[in-house]
């Protein structure tokens, strides 16, 4: 038996402080405006400065609700021309895609919630990510102590000066049982020939096999068959 104000604390966290994005590639924030009309123009004034930063080619990024419903879409806005075009149709995907998920990157960091995004980095400039990644560890912007936890193929993130290696975890999976090993950089001792030292070049050493969790993929005899005829 436990206190319903115990559960109620937990189901709460659950619903308000954990957020879960799986495919974030193909995330798509759908605005819900109330007492909002048809064909009208809404510009969030947050959303519309992390554009520009992020480069936007539009004048702005708004969101125009569509007829006979509450529900908005994000359209580039031109006001010299007073046209609003789907953004998905005007804007690069990699800026669609950044704005979709920037407001939980803005929830997260102001409530203090957990958010898990699958394929965090998919069609999305480094130096945003890394930017982003740096306010999670800003005490003085992440207050609330939000975690931001992700999964990538993108080594640019072995980085000492982004990461702990206690927050630095690599998946291997075993090619005969196809099983999956889960295990930190921070596992490595830091002395002897096999140590991971806190300023040692995390990237060129993943490459070089020290770390594990790394294919080597080879194309070229599926190619060489094909070019031969064979």
């Amino acid at each position: 038996m436990f206190s319903s104000e115990l559960t109620n604390l937990i189901t709460d966290w659950f619903k308000e402080k954990f957020m879960v994005v799986y495919r974030a590639d193909a995330m798509e924030i759908h605005k819900k405006i109330s007492d909002s009309k048809n064909n009208a123009v809404y510009i969030e004034t947050t959303t519309n400065e992390v554009a520009k930063i992020f480069g936007i080619n539009s004048n702005d990024l708004g969101y125009v609700v569509q007829k006979d419903r509450n529900e908005a879409k994000l359209c580039s806005i031109f006001r010299d021309k007073q046209k609003a075009i789907p953004a998905e149709l005007f804007e690069s995907y990699g800026t669609v895609r950044f704005i979709n998920m920037f407001p939980l990157i803005m929830k997260a960091l102001v409530s203090g919630a957990i958010l898990v995004l699958d394929e965090f980095d998919a069609n999305i400039h480094p130096m945003a990510l890394m930017n982003i990644i740096n306010l999670f560890h800003d005490d003085d912007i992440n207050r609330n102590h939000a975690q931001l936890i992700f999964n990538t193929h993108n080594p640019i993130f072995l980085n000492s000066s982004l990461f702990r290696r206690d927050e630095i975890k690599f998946v291997e999976r075993d090619d005969d049982t196809h099983l999956s090993t889960n295990y930190s950089l921070s596992d490595f001792k830091t002395s002897g020939a096999k140590g991971v030292r806190k300023v040692e070049d995390y990237m060129k050493h993943y490459f070089l096999g020290r770390y594990g969790a790394v294919k080597d993929i080879d194309f070229y005899p599926i190619f060489e068959k094909i070019l031969n005829g064979s």
